[in-house]
């Protein structure tokens, strides 16, 4: 193995993440609280300057000024069991098999929205937001280690947008999306597997050559072979960070008065991430001298690494309709094209390495919403609203650690509060229900390939992830 495993790992989140925020996978949070609480079902509504999120268009519906300011903590709760994760050599991973605590109690993400309208016709808007993350921090002794041991994902996008109003049926959005990503990765080097390999098969002459210059390099070095015996796993940390610019597009046709249909688009964003990779062969063996002979013989070396990656675009269908002066239905239809999605080669500039590759296969996701709206007087308006959400990991053999993702269902309550004429504040609650997520995901690169043919551990992660989420959110709402 060599350092592209770990650029492999970022490149799985980021590329993982890399989706609109209606979708699944690394879907962070809520960009409007006024959505949230209806599921994300209101994206025709524009009952906010939050539509610049969910539909540019929608700006041709807000008077004068506005401003909306939120935030949202993602409280996670989520278990794995472990089924028998193995190392490249068959023989059992080791480590704990159980992990209840890698995700964080909870995580907050901010959102700022201002609209101003111009004239009759002409409106703008400037956002940012939040659009994905991703915070586990698994035990360095889980079992699966060999695959990741840690993943700090962090973004935020800058969107400012225009609408244009033809008449009263026909609206058109238009906004530019700046998106920024950062993330930091750790994973387990299987050092260890390698000495077993080499050891378990010495009869085999070019493994036995291999073995003998293995123990001639440690002594020429002043090194003490015994220290072999007690040798342990070595570790591997990534950061990567990169800017990236695409569009988003809206239109609103308004059937009647208190009838209108929505859609919106979000392009791909392509990414070059570029960052460092720093390997760490220190706690190998009680031995610094065979700890650097082990890394100079695995052609691990710090080294900056690349990563290209492109990131699905989305179309959404939306319909909002008041049904009475009390009662409001709406719906939301999104569909997220994750099959751009199938291998990632990963590239260490300079290094001659072989490309390491994680297989991802994405299939292409649909997402589906319900809500409504109740206002109860003048001062309380009662949102609901339920939503499906497919996962983009087709099957178990393609389910990472970096992406424990599955099917989900999300119930949401949610209400605005009119503190005064002029502002009021949002309130939302969801809870997320995850199916059981099982893996057998393997890494086809053994550590001991030749050099530059591929990269990897080798390893096989077996087992399940339980997972349940709430959201909770609020925000404040002010007309000027």
């Amino acid at each position: 193995m060599n350092p592209k495993y770990l650029s492999l790992m970022i490149a799985a989140a980021l590329s993982a993440a890399a989706m609109n925020a209606n979708a699944s996978g690394y879907r962070f949070g809520s960009q409007s609280v006024s959505g949230q609480g209806t599921a994300d079902s209101n994206t025709a509504e524009a009952a906010d300057a939050s539509t610049i999120f969910a539909n540019p268009a929608g700006l041709s519906r807000l008077e004068g000024t506005q401003f909306s300011g939120g935030i949202t903590a993602v409280v996670p709760h989520s278990s794995y069991e472990d089924q028998g994760s193995k190392r490249f050599t068959g023989t059992p991973a080791g480590g704990t098999a159980t992990q209840d605590d890698y995700a964080p109690n909870a995580v907050a993400a901010p959102s700022l929205y201002i609209s101003h309208k111009l004239n009759d016709q002409w409106a703008l808007g400037f956002g940012t937001f939040v659009p994905y993350g991703a915070k586990l921090d698994y035990d360095n002794n889980w079992t699966g280690r060999y695959a990741l041991t840690k993943i700090d994902l962090k973004s935020v996008t800058l969107n400012p947008s225009v609408s244009f109003k033809l008449n009263e049926r026909h609206s058109f959005g238009f906004g530019i999306d700046a998106e920024f990503m950062k993330a930091k990765l750790g994973q387990g080097v299987d050092v260890p597997g390698s000495i077993i390999f080499l050891n378990a098969n010495a009869a085999n002459p070019a493994i036995a050559a291999r073995r003998a210059a293995l123990l001639q390099a440690i002594v020429a070095k002043g090194g003490n072979p015994a220290a072999l015996a007690a040798v342990k796993d070595a570790h591997a940390t990534m950061d990567g960070k990169d800017w990236g610019v695409g569009f988003n597009l809206g239109y609103m046709f308004n059937l009647t008065q208190d009838t209108r249909f929505g859609l919106s688009y979000r392009s791909s964003i392509h990414h070059k991430l570029k960052g460092d990779a720093v390997w760490d062969f220190s706690g190998v063996t009680t031995d610094p001298v065979v700890n650097a002979v082990l890394q100079a013989s695995s052609r691990k070396t710090n080294s900056p690494a690349l990563v290209d990656i492109k990131t699905p675009e989305t179309l959404s269908a939306n319909v909002f309709s008041q049904i009475d002066d009390k009662l409001a239905l709406m719906a939301d239809l999104t569909w997220s094209r994750h099959s751009r999605m199938e291998n990632l080669n990963i590239q260490f500039v300079g290094t001659g390495e072989g490309d390491e590759v994680i297989r991802q296969q994405w299939k292409n996701t649909m997402r589906a919403s319900l809500g409504m709206n109740y206002k109860l007087n003048d001062a309380w308006l009662l949102r609901a609203g339920v939503a499906i959400d497919e996962s983009p990991v087709d099957k178990a053999s393609l389910r990472h650690a970096a992406l424990p993702d599955s099917d989900r269902k999300q119930i949401s309550f949610g209400a605005n509060w009119k503190v005064s004429a002029n502002s009021s504040i949002d309130l939302a609650y969801s809870f997320l229900k995850f199916d059981d997520a099982s893996t057998s995901y393997q890494n086809q690169c053994s550590p001991l390939a030749a050099a530059g043919t591929c990269t990897g551990n080798g390893e096989t992660t077996i087992g399940t992830w339980k997972t349940h989420m709430s959201l909770v959110g609020l925000s404040y709402n002010y007309k000027f």
